[in-house]
């Protein structure tokens, strides 16, 4: 899918061809759109198709007036619900009299950044920016919903006997090792552009490049914080689940002998033979109290020894 986009009057319109400095979104296009847009805008055709590589890392890449930026997004995985975040990869191509957005899938934010005028293809270096801005802030905020999930786990945790939600923070935690990588590159990319060789930066710009530098460095160090904690808790309450169902096999082993001791009892005297006291009616009484004797002295001894 090809949408254009022109500048109207502070908004962006959405227009049926290409126009000078026009943006150019792409969603998981055909060989030949991208034929035809590498054919109109004169730039290699791999830069569209290595930016719908989710495996690329971030990078910069100049080829004669065409420059390729690819920038990682965080994403919610609707694909795998098990892994519940993942990085995809943004290509921003720009021309002389062009900025093209492309992606596999599409991604929200920059659907709102178009939708409410903020981007502006006359002012190349700063929408680029805004767009870099942005997604430092989108991994904030994964970041601050992966938190909120730990401590709904944790508090599980205390009381689980299973593996679920060991395999949530396992999960997660594979989320974050995707987050670590796709920042760390994104750190990397932005570094070069406030050298200021690739693209020319105003002031304004150098300050909004700094933000987002700054914005990407704290959510690098959030999400080694939190991949810290979850390898701890991991660690820590897969002996906690080992402990509780150690519990709970201990008390099903002390039912299980003190209801032996009336078992015995009865089995004695369902025997085929004389046995002492069998002509007194009040034999079946007394083995019900000597078996209620028996277990309660049995369970204090447990209790005395400390394994209940």
């Amino acid at each position: 899918m090809v949408k254009f986009y022109s500048r109207i009057e502070h908004r962006l319109v959405e227009t049926k061809s290409f126009s000078q400095d026009a943006l150019i979104k792409v969603v998981n296009p055909s060989q030949d759109e991208v034929h035809m847009l590498s054919s109109l805008l004169n730039f290699d055709p791999d830069f569209i198709s290595d930016s719908l590589d989710e495996d690329e890392r971030a990078r910069i890449e100049i080829d004669e007036d065409t420059i390729l930026l690819i920038l990682k997004v965080p994403m919610r995985n609707e694909e795998n619900e098990k892994i519940p975040y993942k990085t995809v990869s943004l290509g921003i191509i720009i021309g002389k009299n062009y900025i093209l957005l492309s992606m596999r899938q599409e991604i929200d934010f920059i659907d709102k950044m178009i939708g409410t005028g903020l981007l502006n293809p006359h002012k190349k270096s700063k929408m680029i920016f805004q767009i870099f801005y942005k997604n430092a802030k989108l991994f904030l905020d994964y970041l601050k919903e992966i938190n909120k999930t730990i401590d709904l786990v944790e508090e599980e945790l205390h009381r689980s006997m299973k593996n679920y939600e060991l395999e949530t923070l396992m999960y997660l935690e594979k989320s974050l090792v995707y987050f670590t990588t796709s920042l760390r590159s994104n750190e990397i990319m932005m570094e070069k552009l406030l050298k200021g060789k690739i693209l020319p930066l105003y002031e304004d710009d150098q300050d909004l490049l700094e933000d987002t530098l700054i914005e990407n460095r704290q959510a690098i160090e959030v999400t080694n914080i939190y991949s810290n904690i979850l390898s701890g808790m991991m660690d820590a309450y897969a002996s906690v689940i080992s402990n509780n169902l150690n519990i709970v096999m201990k008390i099903l082993t002390v039912v299980t002998i003190l209801l032996q001791v009336p078992t015995i009892l009865t089995s004695f005297y369902g025997m085929n033979v004389r046995l002492p006291f069998q002509e007194n009616p009040l034999v079946y009484i007394n083995i019900i109290i000597s078996s209620i004797i028996i277990m309660f002295m049995t369970f204090l001894w447990f209790k005395g020894k400390k394994w209940l």
